[in-house]
Order: structure tokens, then C-alpha cells, then sequence
């Protein structure tokens, strides 16, 4: 399938900057929040079809296949003009009001160890995750609400002739929060580490399945892969990180390696303050990480200084500074971050996703700062450090 000259282009902007190479600039792109989108049109006075990818002609996007343990439609349980509850793959009930952002996890049927233990996934070479349109709760249940997702192939082919193309795949934590909730994962890793820990196997199993299948479905269109797993919170890691590398860790390297093991860069999406594990995923050689939160205490200048060329980073760019719209302080925050990008080995993004309370002027400002300072070489002005 050809490419356009600008993808090979951001293609070759990207790869160099997660090889620690100065490309000819800062590679950009973010997260986009559905409402966000909305405003950012209304204010720019755009296209309803506008899509801020296309418009700023962005460095990299991700898509995502159906990765529900069981292939199956929403089961609506509720539906009226203000909100919708329905039942998932994930056989979670899950509440959407439309007035909010995000949507409220309210019930899971695996609701003890023992039925955990007996739970069965579908098969993680299914055809229909891959090819076929339907309901699947990571694609359709955020900050928005979609039945009948189209087919990730289709969104992989319709993206690959205008940009770099990222697969993605959830891991073991990401799973275990949606299947049975939190407070009981952190509650039987307490009570059951080891059933707990051979059930995270099986999970871990069937999610590097997924991922093979995906790499397979895509036959050669994707350019890299972001995996998900958040195992942290504002201060520190959720439980005690000689857990995480019992049980979690094993899974996260081995699709590190089925990745790397055919040349796709991977980039880890994993909210919280990860100081406690940040080495682990030097050591299974992640390309970056992401979102480096800052109102979680990360630094990415600080965590360049720090680790160089050993990792590379995507993110950190605080949203709370950008909510302000306050041009001298989003100057600061914008400019100060790119000092990461010396050497090569940064992506700009937020510090996770970008939300309606982020006005699309403001967006429309920090891609121009991007695009005029984080030109190669690097000249940041009064915000310049030594790296």
C-alpha cells in the first residue's frame, strides 16, 4: 500500500527520535478526548468532519482492535437521553452520562477468585477482532459512546497512506481492572497472591495472543505498537513492585520481544508515578514511555538528565498548565519540555490525553510553539538547560 512523501516523512521523524537521532524536528502528536474535538471545531470555526490528526498533520496515531475476553455486542441495560448502561466483553456493566467525560465502572460478574479462575477468553485469533465491526469496550466506551466499532483492519488501511500507524495492545493490569475492578485486584492480590498470580498468567497468555494475531492481521501495515497498563497513582505504584515483577513484568517483556523481534518500536502507556519500576522498563528495553503524568511528579527533563539515551520519552507536557490558557505559562511549560527532545528521544504530547477544558486556541498555540521551537538544533531561549 503506498505511502504519501509526508508519511514517510513523519515514518522517518518518528523512528529517529525513538533511536535517540535528532530528526529535522520534535516529533508531535496527543490524545485526543471526543469533547475536545467538539470544542476545538466550534471555536475554530471547522469542517464537521475536521479531525485534529489531519489538520496539524500529526507525527504518529494509534488504533485498536477488539481486545474483550468474550466477542460479544453490548448488552443495553439501560437507555435514555441522558445516559446508557450496558454489560461488555468485559462483563462489566459500565454507566455513560453524556454530561461526563468518563464513564462509571458499576458492577463485574467475576466477582470472586473462584470465578476468575474458571473464566474462559475467546479465542485471541478470532477473525471478528480484527476484521469485522461490532461492540468492544475499550474502542467504544470512554469519553464518548460507540456501538459497532468499525473494523480495526479497515481503520489500520485508512490511516496508513497519511501516517505512521501504532498498533495497541492492553496488558495483564489493564485487563484485570476491567474484568473484576480494582478494589478486588488489589484485594486478592492480598488475600490470594499465588491464584492470583496464576490467573495473571493466563491473562498475560492470552493478551500476548492478541497481540501476536493483531501483528499478524496487520501483515507489515503497522509502524509500532503502544501497550497499556497503568499500575500507579499520584504518589506511588498501587501495590508492592516485587508483585508486579513476579507476575506482571514476564508478560509486558515478552510482548516487548515479539515486538521487537520483527523491528515495531514500542511505546508503554502507563499512568501514575512509576519511579519504583521506571528502570524495569529500561531494562526490557522499551523504546519510550508514556504519559510521564506531571501532576504525578514526573520531570521528563529531569528523567533525561537522568537516564540519557537508555529511554526514550512521550508525554509529560502538563494539561493542567494548558486548562489555564494562560500563554506565558503554556510558553514556559512547552519550551522548558523540549529541552528533553536534545539528543533525540522524545515525542511531545500532554502528560496523558487532551480534555474539553483545553480550548482548541490553546491547541492550536502549543502545536506552533512545537513546530517553531522544536526545530533542530534546539534554541529554547531563557528555557534552555543543559542536558
Amino acid at each position: 500500500m503506498e505511502r504519501s512523501r509526508k508519511c514517510m516523512e513523519k515514518l522517518k521523524r518518528m523512528n529517529m527520535a525513538l533511536n535517540h537521532s535528532e530528526p529535522d524536528r520534535v516529533p508531535i502528536s496527543d490524545f485526543f478526548w471526543g469533547s475536545f474535538i467538539n470544542r476545538w471545531k466550534k471555536e475554530l470555526n471547522l469542517q464537521d468532519d475536521a479531525d485534529p490528526y489531519t489538520y496539524y498533520d500529526l507525527d504518529w496515531r494509534v488504533t485498536f482492535p477488539n481486545m474483550d475476553p468474550r466477542i460479544q455486542s453490548f448488552k443495553t441495560l439501560k437507555e435514555d437521553k441522558t445516559e446508557v448502561v450496558v454489560k461488555t466483553g468485559f462483563l462489566t456493566t459500565m454507566r455513560k452520562r453524556f454530561d461526563f467525560p468518563m464513564p462509571e465502572f458499576i458492577l463485574w460478574d467475576i466477582d470472586t477468585i473462584e470465578k476468575l479462575e474458571t473464566f474462559e477468553f475467546d479465542d485471541a485469533f478470532d477473525r471478528r477482532r480484527y476484521y469485522e465491526a461490532g461492540d468492544n469496550q475499550i474502542a467504544g466506551i470512554g469519553d464518548g459512546f460507540e456501538r459497532n466499532s468499525p473494523p480495526w483492519i479497515e481503520t489500520v488501511e485508512t490511516h496508513h497512506k497519511d501516517f505512521p500507524v501504532y498498533g495497541s495492545m492492553i496488558e495483564c493490569s489493564e485487563c484485570l481492572t476491567r474484568l473484576i475492578g480494582q478494589e478486588n485486584t488489589l484485594y486478592w492480590m492480598g488475600m490470594y497472591p499465588d491464584r492470583l498470580g496464576e490467573c495473571i498468567n493466563k491473562i498475560g497468555q492470552f493478551y500476548l495472543d492478541c497481540l501476536k494475531a493483531q501483528i499478524d492481521a496487520a501483515e507489515g501495515l503497522l509502524d509500532g505498537m503502544v501497550i497499556w497498563g497503568d499500575v500507579a497513582f499520584k504518589q506511588t505504584m498501587l501495590f508492592d513492585p516485587s508483585y508486579w515483577r513476579a507476575y506482571f513484568k514476564p508478560w509486558v517483556k515478552a510482548m516487548i520481544d515479539e515486538c521487537h523481534n520483527i523491528g515495531l518500536p514500542v511505546i508503554y502507556h502507563g499512568c501514575g508515578n512509576v519511579k519504583l519500576i521506571f528502570e524495569d522498563f529500561i531494562e526490557m528495553k522499551i523504546d519510550a514511555y508514556n504519559p510521564l503524568e506531571a501532576k504525578a511528579g514526573l520531570d521528563v527533563v529531569e528523567l533525561k538528565k537522568k537516564y540519557g539515551n537508555k529511554i526514550g520519552f512521550c508525554g509529560n507536557s502538563d494539561i493542567q498548565v494548558w486548562e489555564t490558557g494562560d500563554k506565558k505559562l503554556i510558553r514556559k511549560e512547552v519550551l522548558r519540555k523540549l529541552n528533553a527532545a536534545k539528543g533525540g528521544g522524545f515525542i511531545f504530547q500532554s502528560d496523558h490525553s487532551v480534555s474539553s477544558q483545553v480550548s482548541g486556541h490553546t491547541y492550536d498555540y502549543i502545536v506552533k510553539l512545537v513546530r517553531q521551537y522544536g526545530e533542530y538544533p534546539l534554541r529554547l531561549e531563557e528555557f534552555d538547560e543543559e542536558i
